[in-house]
């Protein structure tokens, strides 16, 4: 599609979505968040392209998984190897799945040794609200931010001491209990939910064809279950002075394919804790200081090893980050110390550490938006490494404003790409990226329009193939370019919204498309509240993929109907219903494995008000 047509197709869509649907809920635009700038700012006022999936999305998504749910965002495509519980990933605009960083309550997670955040891992239950950045992230957040960083936060205590109390079932044998009870009375907030999470998924191998070294005929389903418990605690002992702890913890088994006569399984879990003391020391200054640990331990018992393979990552980290409010804006000056810890089990067991230092600096000045981040990043591994990033916008009338940015980004090798006996090389140096983008946005009432543009040039790719002999090397380069369109409103007592991304991610050595990643998708709301009735429909429309660096192994496209219905019985009883799949449609988003077909799940919520 030659540029000329992309933007007649945008023009054209930009009427259809103003009338159609919304990947935002009703009360964003006026929402608070910290992703963009890691200071406290609203969604209206970032030059950066953010979001946030509301508390209220999460809790109509039903059996959905975190990954499913990403989907639909604007600018992000994502993959699953089968069903629920079944290894994830995320592209944010086209990048890597290894180019998104993720965080939990302000927490670096993942795995050291693939690369990898284990988002499959994560339950919906747990989480209050996600934030996302979508574009270079590292002058930030350092390594791994290439696409972008979504940052997850669970519930933290306010109000009233009450309880929550969740229970659900659905197709395919699925089952989700959540109970949680959280408050604050007078200088202490408190919280505290588990969950747990089980179903007998699906057939995760569609095709013996298509698979032929890990099928089983004899199996009909590849299960998962997981239990979960995430808590925080804060006290105040004066104006302005806060100290408090994050807790979250995931430990679950998912089963899947592994060829006739074992039962093939992988256990898995997550965790993260921090402490942090945050102090007010005068009207401008706030300074905050973080001690957090996460472990992603994953053992994985297959015929090749029935006593168990395990992979272990470890992160502690440091920060101390300075917010001052001056006259000409508001400064954040930081520093923090990362050791990444990684054990393959029978293979290597290594560690590195990186030290940084950052500054940012946002400004206002009449109708003229600012923002400059810098940080360098000193990598035991590779020496130092600095990252940057600038914005400008423009307020041009009460509604419309603009924005353009640069800024650069690295990913650094993972411990399996370095050390991974006979699969690696220890001279691979960081992948680096350079993003521009230019963004319009018309925002009146509740009312958005937003149009997208970027161009994102990844140099030195790490690429393993038979052409490398599997080795992996720094040989390759990508060129991620796209255009998105999203809009919200609410019109004739509807609530409406949507997105429509094109994406052109090639690897811009051979001019093939990257695998997984479809040109085209679309995502389309629709809500409406009457009385104790809450009604939602969704669909996403996305275009066919490749599963190969050669561009074979074409998926074809796919389009695919939910619904939601929510009927509130009182202020404190709801029940809650989900149809996803209406049409019971068979796609695959990796090649050759199963995703679930039409199914319905129903649950009923306590959280008094």
């Amino acid at each position: 599609m030659h540029h000329r047509e992309k933007l007649a197709v945008i023009a054209v869509t930009s009427v259809l979505c103003a009338f159609s649907t919304a990947t935002l809920a009703d009360d964003e635009l006026g929402t608070v968040m910290v992703t963009a700038t890691r200071q406290k700012q609203r969604v209206s006022d970032a030059l950066a392209d953010v979001s946030i999936i509301s508390r209220a999305e999460i809790e109509q998504a039903g059996q959905t998984t975190l990954v499913e749910l990403l989907a639909r965002q604007a600018e992000i495509q994502t993959y699953s190897s089968g069903g629920a519980g079944k290894l994830g990933a995320t592209y944010i605009r086209g990048a890597n799945s290894n180019h998104t960083l993720v965080f939990v309550d302000g927490v670096r997670m993942g795995t050291a040794t693939a690369g990898t955040p284990s988002l499959e891992q994560i339950p919906l239950s747990q989480i209050d609200h996600v934030e996302i950045l979508r574009g270079p992230g590292s002058a930030l957040y350092g390594a791994d931010a290439i696409g972008g960083v979504i940052q997850i936060f669970t519930k933290r205590g306010e109000g009233r001491p009450a309880p929550e109390l969740f229970a659900g079932a659905g197709g395919n044998g699925t089952r989700n209990l959540a109970a949680g009870f959280s408050g604050a009375a007078d200088a202490l907030s408190y919280s505290l939910r588990t969950g747990y999470d089980s179903t007998d998924g699906i057939k995760a191998i569609s095709d013996k064809g298509k698979q032929p070294y890990s099928y089983d005929p004899a199996r009909t389903a590849d299960g998962f279950r997981n239990a979960s418990v995430t808590g925080s605690l804060a006290f105040r002992p004066a104006a302005g002075h806060e100290l408090g702890a994050t807790l979250f913890h995931t430990d679950g088994r998912n089963w899947y394919e592994g060829g006739p006569g074992f039962d093939t399984r992988a256990d898995v879990s997550q965790s993260a804790y921090s402490v942090y003391s945050r102090d007010r020391f005068t009207d401008a200054w706030t300074s905050t200081l973080r001690l957090s640990e996460s472990v992603d331990d994953s053992n994985t018992f297959a015929s090749y090893s029935p006593t168990g393979s395990r992979y272990k990552t470890t992160q502690d980290q440091a920060s101390w980050q300075n917010d001052v409010r001056t006259a000409v804006g508001s400064v954040m000056v930081a520093l923090e110390s990362l050791q990444q810890k990684a054990l393959a089990q029978g293979s290597y067991d290594t560690r590195r550490t990186i030290n940084s230092a950052q500054l940012g600096w946002t400004g206002r000045y009449g109708a003229h938006r600012l923002q400059i981040n810098l940080r360098n990043d000193d990598n035991s591994q590779f020496g130092g490494k600095t990252t940057g990033y600038g914005a400008y916008g423009y307020q041009i009338t009460p509604a419309l404003r603009a924005a353009v940015s640069m800024g650069t980004a690295f990913h650094a090798p993972s411990f399996n790409d370095l050390y991974y006996p006979g699969y690696s090389n220890p001279s691979l140096k960081p992948e680096n990226a350079r993003n521009k983008e230019g963004s319009l946005v018309w925002e009146e009432g509740t009312s958005l329009l937003r149009l997208s543009i970027f161009d994102n040039q990844v140099s030195d790719m790490i690429v393993s193939s038979a052409s490398t002999g599997y080795i992996p090397q720094n040989v390759s380069h990508a060129s991620l370019q796209g255009e998105s369109l999203s809009a919200q409103a609410t019109l004739a007592g509807l609530d409406a919204g949507g997105s429509l991304d094109y994406l052109d991610a090639r690897n811009s050595d051979t001019n093939k498309r990257l695998p997984r990643r479809a040109m085209q998708q679309v995502n389309l709301h629709l809500g409406k509240t009457q009385g104790a009735w809450s009604l939602l429909g969704e669909f996403q429309a996305v275009g066919s993929r490749f599963d190969s660096t050669t561009e074979t192994n074409r998926m074809g496209g796919y389009a695919l109907l939910n619904l939601v219905a929510r009927y509130a019985a009182n202020r404190d009883w709801s029940v809650e219903g989900r149809a996803n799949n209406v049409f019971n449609r068979q796609y695959e988003t990796a090649w050759g494995y199963g995703t679930p077909g039409a199914n319905l799940f129903v649950g009923v919520r306590y959280a008094p008000k």
